[in-house]
């Protein structure tokens, strides 16, 4: 038996409880995809998009990365946004961090992590905007605080970019939010960033 075998066994049970709750569903699910959602989220295995917002499969359209980040030059994160706005129309953007970030934790370190050091360098960035905030906040305080500022942060980069700015002046009805979730309880938070 292989080493990933389970995971060959727990997909068979999946697909046959979802079959056996709605026969068509998978024939259903491979004629469309319509979400209605973008999903920008943190790569933690603990943060699963559909899960978190109890949405069967094709209902969220999801990217995800180290630290929920927007960057203008990431074209993977660009063109993501791109497809789900041009082509499939979606009506939100949602931005959702998570309290415990591995990724936010890194930045506010000293530590050299190597390669990813580039990319943390933007939340680092987060950061020094918000030095004044930030000061005199215990270490976990600190650390929250900046996983909420990083989303408000990724909401106006995602705001700022071309494919929103065009979509807007084109009409589209299209708003960012800013969420963040806690991985200690399962709720999601709005942090009021709603952008439309």
């Amino acid at each position: 038996m292989g080493d990933l075998d389970h995971l060959f066994e727990n997909n068979k049970k999946w697909a046959k409880g979802l079959l056996d709750g709605e026969p068509e569903f998978f024939s259903k699910l491979s004629k469309q995809q319509n979400p209605k959602y973008l999903w920008i989220g943190c790569a933690d295995s603990r943060v699963p998009a559909n899960q978190i917002v109890d949405l069967p499969p094709g209902e969220v359209f999801v990217h995800r990365n180290i630290a929920n980040m927007v960057v203008h030059t990431d074209f993977n994160c660009l063109s993501v946004m791109q497809y789900a706005v041009e082509v499939l129309n979606i009506d939100h953007i949602i931005v959702c961090g998570h309290y415990g970030c591995g990724g936010i934790a890194s930045a506010m370190g000293s530590d050299d992590h190597g390669l990813i050091d580039n990319w943390l360098r933007h939340i680092k960035d987060v950061e020094r905007f918000n030095v004044d905030e930030l000061r005199g906040l215990s270490e976990q305080e600190q650390l929250n605080r900046l996983c909420e500022l990083n989303v408000v942060e990724q909401v106006t980069n995602v705001c700022n970019t071309t494919i929103v700015r065009d979509a807007r002046r084109a009409g589209e009805n299209l708003s960012v939010h800013g969420w963040i979730y806690d991985i200690g309880n399962g709720i999601l938070k709005d942090l009021q960033q709603t952008s439309k």
